[in-house]
């Protein structure tokens, strides 16, 4: 478990990296984006995944680890939007920008550790294939959810579906830097 954390934390900390990169170069102008917005962001990036995976083609160039790196960030963003509505102002300070994605990427980070003692690191036993096929289910439930106002009977709400896509591609991330 705590190789896990430890491997946790190195792609966490790549990830960081190029959000604070980024938000160097163009603010936070993701913050105009409404979380089903960003929903459909990464949609646009698994379904890349996939493709490539699927037919074994990357005709863009750019790497599958820098697509599972945009759906973490995306993931990040989309909690944002989601869980501080208070935050009103488009452009955030960086320091504000950063403290939210170690927030949020804290609390994936602490329920990876729930879920991976409860499901005793089955992860490492599957393929970056099914990891990719698991964000699009999650997409797909967003979707549904976000078509329902919101509104779920007996299921996870939004945010717990963005937690797990994130921690699914920090899985993915550890499984291609480990190959």
């Amino acid at each position: 478990m705590n190789k896990t954390s430890t491997e946790y934390t190195k792609v966490i900390n790549d990830c960081k990296d190029i959000f604070v990169k980024k938000t160097k170069d163009y603010g936070t102008a993701w913050r105009i984006l409404r979380p089903s917005s960003l929903t459909d962001q990464i949609f646009i990036k698994a379904q890349r995944i996939r493709t490539i995976q699927v037919t074994g083609e990357n005709k863009v160039g750019e790497s599958v680890e820098g697509e599972f790196i945009a759906i973490v960030n995306y993931c990040v963003m989309a909690l944002i939007q989601l869980l501080e509505p208070e935050l009103t102002e488009m452009e955030l300070d960086e320091h504000v920008a950063l403290d939210l994605f170690e927030k949020y990427t804290n609390q994936a980070h602490e329920l990876m550790k729930k879920k991976n003692h409860d499901y005793g690191e089955a992860w490492r036993d599957m393929r970056v294939s099914s990891l990719t096929d698991l964000i699009l289910m999650k997409l797909l439930r967003i979707k549904q959810i976000e078509n329902n106002a919101g509104a779920t009977l007996i299921s996870e709400g939004i945010d717990a579906n963005y937690f797990d896509m994130l921690n699914y591609s920090v899985f993915a991330l550890i499984h291609i830097e480990n190959e």
